[in-house]
């Protein structure tokens, strides 16, 4: 689990074959699902040697990739699929931007998955990438996760209407999965920061200026990742509005992928309302410190401003002038503190009446 943020990884070649995530220690897996209307063939301890022999090109194929460790498993698939260099140097880059990228027969999807940390203010990140053929569909997962764990029980168990289409509906409920956990993040992201707010209004403490700053940057960072997403996903949709089938897509399938742009809009909507929201709780805990400020800066010059007379008066009688009159009175020393006591009550009494506390 880590706090991602976008920043300046270190330099590689476009077609460097490096991977570049923090889950090294996860060890590289395959499952293959081979599936149709009428069936469904899973292959769970999937090996490279089985590539050929197992892969039904006559129905629609799923590859799921656990683990990037292995460069030289990715080559054998770039290999084998005739993948282009620069595609699998994108899949284990994990510094690069989530992408859509066409080429001939080929369509590359990468994606980020964001998940709330437990027992954290942070963001837990896991790139995803796609590749989708003629029915073939390859994705590959820095490490084993659950997120698509519904829909392999959708193709064993003929649930939904996922086995009566193309690979191109398998991508977009894969998307749509991913999608998933960004509202999950969200919803997470504005419990805390209501909670937050709600500490504000009861006492603004420093930190709580810190822990709005951190939400600030997860919500940046939550933009920064779907941005991205809702300008592919838009380049498919101007596909569809523009007809254009290459056979990887559908046409009918489009409008599954239109719904996930939609979807992004819908994010972006909600996380520029939270932001705003963190914004009134940064402005009110300014407020508030401003507020106390103020009183504490009335408090004291009230108090100095009850004492200046009464230092006026031990002034006078501080001069060392030998002839002072009231020096030789017998109860002059009680006559002044009276005044002075006298002044004081009148002037609380003022300051009361003119309501200045």
């Amino acid at each position: 689990m880590r706090k991602i943020k976008y920043k300046k990884g270190r330099k590689l070649q476009h077609i460097t074959l490096e991977y570049t995530g923090t889950h090294k220690e996860h060890e590289a897996e395959m499952q293959l699902f081979v599936y149709d209307d009428a069936d469904v063939v899973e292959y769970e301890k999937f090996t490279v040697l089985a590539l050929n022999s197992c892969f039904d090109y006559t129905k629609n194929n799923w590859l799921n990739i656990h683990g990037l460790n292995d460069i030289n498993l990715i080559k054998t698939i770039g290999a084998h699929f005739k993948l282009d260099d620069f595609l699998l140097a994108d899949i284990l880059n994990t510094t690069k931007r989530t992408k859509l990228e066409e080429q001939q027969d080929v369509l590359f999807f990468n994606i980020k998955s964001l998940l709330p940390s437990e027992n954290s203010d942070n963001i837990s990140v896991e790139q995803l990438s796609f590749i989708l053929k003629d029915g073939i569909l390859i994705s590959f997962q820095e490490k084993r996760s659950d997120f698509f764990t519904h829909i392999r029980e959708r193709l064993r168990t003929h649930a939904g209407i996922v086995r009566t289409k193309k690979v191109d509906y398998l991508l977009y409920l894969l998307l749509d999965a991913v999608m998933e956990n960004f509202y999950i993040t969200l919803e997470d992201e504005e419990d805390k920061v209501e909670e937050l707010i709600n500490q504000t209004k009861k006492e603004a403490k420093p930190i709580i200026l810190e822990k709005i700053e951190n939400h600030r940057d997860n919500l940046n960072f939550l933009k920064r990742s779907i941005v991205p997403l809702r300008d592919s996903l838009y380049y498919l949709k101007t596909k569809k509005d523009d007809n254009d089938d290459n056979g990887l897509i559908q046409k009918e399938t489009f409008n599954f992928f239109i719904r996930l742009h939609q979807k992004s809009l819908e994010l972006l909507e909600q996380i520029e309302s939270d932001m705003s929201a963190l914004e009134s709780a940064s402005n009110f805990y300014f407020s508030e410190q401003s507020r106390k400020m103020n009183e504490i800066m009335k408090t004291l010059t009230i108090i100095s401003a009850i004492f200046i007379p009464l230092t006026f008066i031990v002034g006078v009688y501080g001069m060392n002038f030998e002839y002072m009159p009231e020096l030789k009175m017998k109860n002059g020393y009680f006559m002044v503190m009276g005044i002075m006591f006298l002044l004081v009550i009148a002037l609380i009494i003022y300051f009361k009446k003119r309501r200045w506390f």
